[in-house]
This record gives C-alpha cells, structure tokens and sequence, in this order.
C-alpha cells in the first residue's frame, strides 16, 4: 500500500467528532428556540443508526477491496459496490446522517447550524480533492462513476 497522501491535517472523522461536540455544546452553552419536541426528536434515533450503518457497511466495502480507507493515499482499487451504488460518499453522507440524528435528537435550533459548517469542510477538505485524485489515478472509469452516481444522494 503506497501512501500518497497529500493533505497534513486531521482526517475526516476528526472533524465529525468535532461538529458532534460543537452541536452539543451549542445546545448546552446556547440554547435557542426548541424546534422539535418529544416524542418527534426520537426520530434522530433513526437516523444515527441509518448513518453508522452506511458508514461501517461502506468502510467495510473498502476492506474487502483491500484499498486503503484513509483519504489522500494512494487507492488499489476504485469502490464501486454496496452503499456506492447509490451516492459516492457514503462514509461522509454517513456522518452527516448521526449528526443530523443528534441535532434532532438535541431538538433545539443552534445545534443544527453545525450541520452545513460540516458538510462545507468535507466537500472543501476532503470531496473535490479526493475525486480529483480519484480521476487522477482511474481515468475515464473513474469518470464514468462520476456521471452515474451523484456525489450525496
């Protein structure tokens, strides 16, 4: 497994664990409007366990293609199965999908205004470099996954 990796900073669920932290502390620390009540905020408890799902099934994936998870080095094998048949970033839709659990779970408005902050980092840090390198190292297959399967959803 070659490392080529080319980005020095903290992976992404380094930034996960930090939006997850910023929700709660934005609803503890600076509680606006409850936007969701019981029982309707249990729902978040859905989607937690529909984004841990995607999230392991699609790391899982990449286990069984023997290519390496970590994002910015270099990739054996282009992942194109399970969860990748629908969105190309299953891992990153994965944690959108807890943290938008939590917030619904937290219920008040302020925890949801980490949630697009999130999703910024990741497309900015992480999505468009790691497709480039993607298109980079697989060419015109690469490519043609690229036009049929959108990048979330």
């Amino acid at each position: 497994m070659t490392s080529a990796r080319k980005h020095g900073g903290p992976v992404p669920p380094v930034y996960f664990l930090l939006a997850l932290l910023g929700a709660i502390a934005a609803h503890k620390y600076a509680p606006a409007m409850q936007l969701i009540h019981a029982p309707w905020n249990y729902a978040g408890v859905f989607f937690i366990a529909a984004g841990l799902a995607m999230a392991i099934v699609s790391a899982g994936a990449f286990s069984r293609a023997e290519t390496p998870i970590v994002p910015f080095t270099t990739s054996t094998t282009l992942v194109t199965s399970g969860c990748y048949r629908f969105t190309r970033n299953p891992m990153y839709l994965g944690m959108v999908l807890v943290l938008l659990g939590v917030d619904l779970l937290l219920g008040s408005l302020t925890p949801f205004l980490i949630l697009p902050i999130f999703v910024l980092i990741i497309h900015r840090l992480f999505i468009l470099r790691e497709e480039a390198m993607l298109e980079e190292l697989f060419g015109d297959e690469f490519l043609e996954f690229k036009r049929r399967i959108r990048r979330w959803l």
